[in-house]
């Protein structure tokens, strides 16, 4: 890191010999260095650092070895312990690691102002969702599913379940949400601070779809408690009914209770003991008739 004060002092017309006698540096080293001044070796590093640098920030809670999965995906290969000491070196960690010199556990700064203050109403459909993440095991590991709820109706209008609970996992959720519902400008979307939604993915779907985003408090469950509700009654009836051998297993009766059971037959008392896809039907006809 001295060569650029050689380069520097040469300009100001202090002979290279005299500085680097000063510095106790060898010349070739440093003429090596201003015929190159960043090698191929350094070209490559910055570019993996990059690529790791931008997996981290989407998914602050993955490890070295999924930030090396997500960089080679993007078109920079690298071993597992390149990418391990590349992070370490900056300070890359997952927020579920081990603490490393950090004195708080609690979760990053919100992108979004809380919206909707426990006020769980809405008048009309695709006014106010409500999203957020839950896990089971099964043989073959966890299985994440991340849904989203219309308030209006309870209905939900999106989810998306895989093996990996990453920002894409949240994206799909929203994206199948307003693939379903079509005009959905102006809709609050309301979540828990978890990383998946306050990834720069998520936050940039909501705004290409012109909805407007919303965060709960720390440690504060009741500011999403009508999406834990939702959990809870699938723990209940689906989750915890039985031990699930493969992923593929539990995913098909997630989605057969949600879409058979939850949404077609089970009434609720919100609703004046209609089910969800009910009252939609019914209070939804007669605006568009009057439209």
């Amino acid at each position: 890191m001295t060569y650029p004060l050689v380069r520097e002092l040469a300009a100001d017309g202090i002979p290279v010999a005299v500085t680097c006698r000063v510095l106790g540096l060898a010349r070739q080293p440093y003429y090596r260095w201003l015929a190159e001044p960043v090698t191929a070796a350094e070209l490559d590093e910055a570019y993996r650092a990059n690529a790791l640098f931008d997996a981290h920030r989407d998914d602050p809670e993955f490890g070295y070895r999924f930030l090396a999965d997500e960089a080679r995906a993007a078109g920079e290969p690298m071993a597992d312990r390149t990418a391990w000491r590349i992070c370490s070196g900056q300070g890359w960690w997952s927020v579920f690691g081990k603490k490393r010199g950090s004195k708080s556990g609690r979760p990053g700064p919100p992108v979004h102002d809380d919206l909707v203050q426990r006020m769980f109403t809405a008048e009309a459909p695709n006014r106010l969702w409500l999203t957020d993440i839950t896990e089971h095991r099964t043989g073959e590991g966890k299985l994440y599913l991340c849904a989203v709820k219309d308030v209006f109706s309870n209905r939900i209008v999106g989810y998306s379940i895989d093996s990996r609970m990453k920002s894409a996992l949240a994206v799909r959720a929203l994206s199948n949400a307003v693939a379903r519902r079509g005009d959905v400008a102006g809709c609050v979307v309301h979540s828990d601070r978890g990383s998946q939604f306050r990834s720069r993915k998520f936050v940039r779907a909501l705004t290409r779809h012109a909805m407007a985003g919303s965060m709960g408090r720390v440690a504060a469950a009741g500011d999403n408690a009508a999406m834990e509700s939702f959990f809870a009654l699938l723990q209940k009836n689906v989750l915890d009914r039985r031990s699930w051998c493969t992923r593929e297993e539990l995913r098909i009766a997630i989605v057969t209770w949600i879409e058979r059971t939850y949404h077609r037959r089970r009434r609720q008392a919100r609703l004046s003991r209609l089910t969800p896809v009910e009252y939609e039907v019914i209070m939804t006809t007669p605006a568009s008739q009057a439209a």
